[in-house]
């Protein structure tokens, strides 16, 4: 019971930082891509001051179509054979916590941007007392991000920003539960209207030792993600795919709907399938939905 009082504690102490930073950029009212970006002068807050990056949300209610109780990596060598079947609860919480400094300013001729950004997504077993509430997994993201405004306008949609990312993301577990890549994401954002589009593409760069070699066959090689607002209401949709047009296409796709109670204050429902909504769930299909709050949306 002291653990788990412990527990709750550096969650609230998390999700009032995050409070602090989405202070920061005001997410009453939607927000442009130029402002989230920084992508003018007008915009800009200058280097090293804490701006959100993706959404930071916590789902007090999570529930799993399939829970991973025995999570297999593609590797198919004694080290990576995992005995352990573990009674998970279709039940779960969930929170996610995401930020960005911009490092360097108007680099390249007056026109690139390098941030910093880190994310963090956990999953608490917080209904199984059976297992003394344990986190199931959580995942660490780190990256860099060179962006450079841009101002194309293509049959009405605007090519606002051009970016590359160096990215990692794993889980800090050991072998056979060990899960991490680094990729070469490029991105680029556009606007038309009430909808905000990201494509990201990516490259996964080669490990010598590679806990998840087949990674992309089921989370995939890119990603898009489309934002729409509506007065209170933001709905985003996220897809990735692994681009075989045959019976091997896999990916995973996550909508989101939320609905501004107050100031920065949501009310938040996520529904995901697929393919990789943890590192550890890289290779098992599922479908889930959650209900809580949100702090900060994409925009």
């Amino acid at each position: 019971m002291k653990r788990f009082s412990v527990v709750i504690v550096l969650l609230i102490i998390n999700i009032t930082a995050s409070a602090q930073i989405a202070s920061v950029f005001n997410n009453s009212r939607p927000r442009s891509m130029s402002q989230r970006w920084e992508l003018d002068t007008l915009t800009s807050s200058g280097t090293f001051v804490f701006t959100p990056y993706k959404p930071v949300y916590l789902l007090p209610l999570r529930w799993s179509s399939h829970p991973n109780g025995q999570p297999q990596s593609g590797n198919t060598g004694e080290d990576y054979i995992n005995p352990n079947n573990i009674d998970l609860n279709n039940l779960e919480a969930k929170f996610q916590l995401s930020f960005k400094v911009k490092i360097f300013q108007g680099i390249f001729w007056g026109h690139g941007d390098l941030w910093g950004a880190y994310t963090q997504k956990s999953h608490w077993q917080i209904y199984n007392a059976s297992l003394s509430r344990p986190f199931r997994e959580t995942n660490y993201e780190p990256e860099f991000i060179l962006n450079f405004a841009t101002n194309w306008d293509i049959f009405g949609v605007k090519n606002r920003m051009l970016g590359i990312a160096l990215n990692h993301q794993s889980n800090g577990r050991d072998t056979p539960l060990s899960r991490s890549w680094n990729r070469i994401i490029v991105q680029a954002g556009f606007e038309v209207g009430d909808f905000q589009v990201y494509l990201r593409p990516w490259y996964r760069m080669p490990d010598d030792v590679d806990d998840n070699p087949d990674i992309q066959h089921f989370i995939g090689r890119g990603e898009a993600i489309g934002i729409y607002t509506a007065g209170r209401h933001i709905v985003t949709f996220t897809g990735s795919t692994n681009f075989q047009l045959n019976s091997h296409l896999h990916g995973y796709a996550e909508a989101s709907w939320s609905y501004r109670i107050d100031g920065n204050l949501k009310g938040y429902l996520q529904v995901t399938h697929g393919y990789g909504e943890t590192l550890i769930d890289y290779n098992n299909r599922q479908t889930t939905i959650g209900i809580g709050i949100s702090l900060i949306e994409w925009l």
